[in-house]
């Protein structure tokens, strides 16, 4: 698979799995092809419903927080290896 088939199929695993929790603005953050494993590592990051009402947040007037998740997927079929969280370090 290429890596946009790779990234499109990360993105339906994450949005069928997280179904219940009403997602939003699910998108790219980074992807990897790891030769070792033949697998596709893809970070994802979206909102949850929750994360979007901080009082904090809309004080601050920094963006609502995101939760990311890395993604592994198989090169051969598509189906996914594993998801884990993927947390993201602020360089501020």
């Amino acid at each position: 698979m290429d890596m946009k088939e790779a990234v499109r199929t990360a993105k339906k695993h994450i949005t069928e799995l997280f179904t219940d929790e009403t997602i939003t603005h699910v998108g790219l953050e980074e992807v990897e092809f790891n030769n070792s494993s033949n697998n596709w590592e893809i970070t994802i990051g979206f909102s949850r419903p929750w994360q979007n009402i901080s009082l904090a947040t809309a004080l601050s007037n920094r963006p609502p927080a995101r939760s990311y998740k890395l993604v592994c997927i198989n090169d051969n079929d598509g189906h996914m290896i594993s998801v884990t969280d993927r947390v993201l370090t602020d360089s501020q």
